[in-house]
């Protein structure tokens, strides 16, 4: 086996552990989670309106 061969495998390894993580970042199982996920910053906005309310610090 000579240094191209192993360059080959690797290139190879590399591609499907590419497109297994492009396949997993696209599928519908994780959709659910990624737009929680993207929500978060918005809800720490809401917690913090509704906290002003109560202390009656309207701005």
């Amino acid at each position: 086996m000579d240094i191209h061969t192993i360059q080959g495998i690797f290139t190879a390894l590399m591609m499907a552990c590419f497109l297994a993580v492009v396949w997993w970042a696209f599928s519908k199982q994780t959709k659910k989670r990624f737009n929680e996920a993207a929500n978060l910053p918005f809800a720490d906005e809401a917690l913090d309106l509704q906290s002003r309310k109560k202390e009656g610090n309207h701005e």
